[in-house]
Parts: C-alpha cells; structure tokens; sequence
C-alpha cells in the first residue's frame, strides 16, 4: 500500500519502500515516528505507545501517564510490589504511617484520611463507637 497511506505524524502520502505500522490503523513514514516528548526515533527497535494519537517512548509513556505512587509519586517498575488503600497505589516502603513513620504490612490496620495513612495506634478508635458496638455477625 505503499504511495496510498497517509502518514499519521505529517499527513503526507506514504510513497516511500517502507512504512511504520502502529494499531492496526496508524501509519508512519520511518522519519516520523518519534517520541512526542522527547524526539527519540521511534522504530522496530523501540517500544512505541499512543495515547490520544500521539506516540510516546516507554520512559516517556510511563512518566506522563503511568501510575505513580501516592506517597513518593514516582512511577512503578513491572517488578515493584505494591500496596494499595481505596485507589491509591503505594510503593511497599512508602506504605507508612504519616504520624509515627511505622512501615505497614498486609494484614496491619489502618486508617486512610486523605492521602495520609495512620496505623492503628494513630488513628484512634472507629468514629461513632463502632467499636463498642462489638462484632457484626455474618
């Protein structure tokens, strides 16, 4: 289909031997396919991700639109574990209480105000004495 594509980064016709296929409908001269935040070419040897027709290099892609942790706000790795309260996604060693610093593991309570977290300890009894009600039974 070479000379009938056109090119999704510049608009022009693809006439050139080759072209970049990207989704199944996105085509690109070779020349075109760049990061768009930081230029780096963007070919068979690099990961290329859209995201609102623009095409962003993995560090890029990650940085920009990649799921930060709550507490240090830095990007996950692949190989991070994390813990997570209601939508928020933490870093193991950010998962600490903002009053006394102690590190939460699965299985600690704790109370989640804001974007703070607080052990036990620190957050006190549940509100409206829940707690003096007892256990809910099943």
């Amino acid at each position: 289909r070479p000379g009938l594509a056109l090119c999704a980064g510049c608009g022009g016709r693809i006439q050139d031997p080759f072209l970049l296929r990207v989704s199944p409908d996105l085509e690109w001269h070779v020349a075109c396919l760049k990061c768009a935040e930081c230029g780096q070419p963007l070919d068979e040897t690099c990961t290329c991700f859209l995201r609102d027709g623009k095409a962003y290099c993995k560090r890029d892609y990650s940085r920009l639109f990649g799921i930060k942790c709550a507490q240090c706000r830095a990007a996950f790795n692949s190989s991070d574990l994390v813990m997570r309260a209601r939508d928020h996604v933490y870093h193991l060693e950010c998962f600490r209480c903002a009053a006394c610093g102690r590190q939460l593991l699965p299985g600690d309570q704790f109370c989640l105000r804001e974007r703070d977290l607080l052990c036990r300890a620190d957050h006190g009894p549940p509100p409206d004495g829940a707690a003096a009600r007892g256990p809910r039974s099943p």
